[in-house]
């Protein structure tokens, strides 16, 4: 009888546990061209810098708890408002792999846009940070309040994005006022 009560009190905590932790969606992020907008189906397709199509449902039905920074949202627009096919863009969404729904959108506007992959070889909080990209050469991005980081936590904005010393990293940069300016920064 004791064994029947504990197990019923073990099962009915982890429902607890299950059901919050479900509660809230975590906000990703990542960079890509949209490539189409289909309202009819209410999807979004992005072709993704990492080289593959991705589809998004947008976020029209579904209405979850999102674990998303205000300041990012507030520079967004969200998914289902979004029209403009070959914007590049920072797709914020929530899900995995093969079911993703996109929050919302942050158009990057007409650039140009340069993409370096390296190490962290310094890292200035919200101020900058230094790269060695594959051929050795050091690359310095400024890092602004405008920035969008990706981390193991989902999206922060580039105030609160936080790397190590040797981490590898996949910076998105404009030119702005000359000198290159991360506008989305990934943790790979």
């Amino acid at each position: 009888m004791l064994k029947a009560v504990v197990c019923s009190i073990v099962l009915g905590c982890s429902g607890l546990v299950t059901s919050s932790a479900a509660a809230q969606e975590v906000v990703h992020a990542l960079t890509g061209t949209v490539s189409s907008i289909n309202s009819a189906s209410k999807t979004i397709t992005v072709f993704q810098d990492s080289g593959t199509q991705g589809e998004f449902s947008d976020a029209t039905t579904a209405r979850p708890h999102l674990a998303i920074e205000k300041k990012i949202a507030l520079d967004t627009t969200a998914a289902d408002a979004f029209k403009k096919t070959g914007a590049y863009v920072v797709v914020l969404y929530y899900g995995d792999d093969t079911s993703r729904t996109a929050v919302a959108l942050k158009n990057l506007g007409a650039g140009p846009f340069s993409s370096a992959t390296g190490t962290v070889l310094k890292f200035e909080g919200k101020h900058s940070i230094s790269i060695e990209d594959s051929s050795g050469a050091t690359q310095t991005f400024k890092i602004t309040s405008e920035t969008i980081g990706e981390g193991y936590l989902g999206a922060v904005d580039g105030n609160k994005f936080q790397v190590s010393k040797g981490d590898k990293v996949r910076v998105v940069a404009s030119a702005e006022s000359g000198s290159p300016t991360a506008v989305f920064i990934r943790l790979m």
